[in-house]
């Protein structure tokens, strides 16, 4: 038990009470008095306390949260003790990982009733969390102490990679406005199409695609109509090394690496394709390819408690493994950051997959470089920081144009625009029939 605000109070004056009658000792015996009407009273309120049953605590817990996306947990407390009113403060024991708002909550509950609230989390690690029992502090019926129930139960939980933007993507994609998420639907040209359907023409179709026998049998035009190819494959090379381990904001680059490769696997699956994923320089996954949404529940299973290493990037040793696993013809997706000093390894590890596939680089620029590029410049130090983030970007600029010049399709955003960056390269892909 702990002394309650009031009996802080209560106690403060005694003590004060104690000073006075040293200097006046006509208080004495009105100190003496009050100090025993207070150990009285805290008395009757420790037995009150200890008579009163604990509270009844459920958790109502999502069966997985997503990381940097707010979600709710509900708690339902109920008072149980026999006619007896508690004022109650509710704390719950959440994962240290988790940011929180509206924690802890106070209330007062007669005998029997109980009340059902919300508050909100906010996990930034990915990975098994769990949540241990609930804190119910109860004030005594004097209001001078209280007591500490530790209630409920534990519960665990996953958290996985932002699958949010995977749930928008479909809602749009079902309302044809995925251009809300910045994704551009590319008009398909040139060949490696597959045929789809016959129908009758429509203003803006190619003379090519009019089919001359259906039109001469049934006397109006018919058109051939295409879909991008299917049974492609895309195979996700991730980079687990050190280097993405920075973080912009509350996320990771591995996490925005993570949303993105999610996002992009759901939109190829949609697409017919089949998707796997090779991790390195961490600790190594390997998902086959496949095919199917069902598919994506075992992508995330895969990387959900994954975790970035302290070891250097070796791109090298994960393009001959990939190329051995991986024998069919299929767009590999590196997802990475490149840095100048490692170019020439790199560049050999990317023309390893360029002997048998079709390779798109990745890359994520740290936030920090464009923000300081627009800062203003007022003194020297700030110049030269400056002129040092310039000179690193044209570096970095170039180490890309080698890897474009390499026949390497390459991409070099900030993290948070990799997810569309991504899905809009993949469906120029498409559109090209370049796979």
């Amino acid at each position: 038990m702990s002394p309650a605000p009031l009996g802080v109070h209560l106690l403060g004056a005694w003590l004060a009470l104690a000073v006075a009658s040293a200097f006046a000792p006509a208080l004495l015996s009105v100190w003496i008095g009050a100090g025993a009407a207070l150990a009285f009273a805290a008395l009757l309120d420790a037995l009150s306390l200890w008579r009163t049953a604990a509270p009844a605590v459920e958790r109502e817990v999502p069966q997985a949260l997503a990381v940097g996306v707010w979600s709710e947990i509900a708690l339902r407390v109920e008072n149980a003790a026999r006619g007896r009113r508690l004022r109650i403060l509710v704390h719950d024991h959440h994962p240290g990982s988790f940011e929180v708002e509206g924690l802890p909550r106070p209330f007062a509950l007669a005998a029997g009733e109980h009340v059902r609230f919300k508050y909100r989390v906010y996990p930034t690690e990915r990975g098994e969390q769990r949540f241990a029992g609930t804190d119910v502090l109860a004030t005594g019926l004097l209001g001078l102490l209280r007591r500490r129930y530790h209630a409920g139960s534990g519960s665990s939980l996953r958290v996985y990679p932002n699958f949010r933007a995977v749930m928008k993507y479909t809602l749009l994609a079902t309302d044809n406005h995925t251009s809300q998420l910045g994704i551009r639907k590319r008009p398909r040209r040139g060949e490696g199409l597959d045929f789809l359907q016959l129908r009758e023409y429509r203003e803006g179709d190619m003379l090519r695609q009019i089919d001359w026998q259906a039109t001469s049998r049934l006397q109006k035009s018919i058109s051939r109509e295409y879909q991008d190819e299917r049974d492609q494959q895309i195979v996700f090379l991730l980079d687990c090394g050190r280097k993405m381990h920075a973080r912009d904001e509350a996320l990771s680059h591995f996490d925005h690496a993570l949303n993105a490769v999610l996002l992009l696997a759901h939109v190829a699956l949609r697409q017919g394709d089949a998707v796997g994923l090779m991790t390195f320089s961490g600790e190594r996954r390997w998902l086959a390819p496949r095919k199917g949404s069902a598919h994506l529940n075992s992508l995330m299973n895969t990387v959900y408690d994954l975790q970035t290493s302290v070891r250097a990037s070796d791109y090298l040793a994960a393009a001959n493994e990939l190329a051995r696993r991986v024998r069919k013809r299929a767009l590999v997706v590196v997802v990475s950051n490149l840095r100048d000093e490692e170019q020439d390894e790199l560049a050999q590890a990317l023309q390893v997959l360029r002997r048998s596939h079709l390779v798109l680089l990745a890359s994520m620029q740290e936030q920090i470089l464009n923000r300081v590029l627009e800062a203003p410049v007022h003194d020297l130090d700030s110049a030269l920081r400056v002129g040092a983030t310039r000179r690193y970007l044209q570096q970095r600029q170039r180490a890309h144009q080698q890897v474009s010049r390499a026949g390497i399709l390459a991409l070099d955003v900030e993290p948070r625009q990799l997810p569309v960056a991504l899905v809009n390269g993949y469906l120029d892909i498409k559109s090209r029939g370049t796979l």
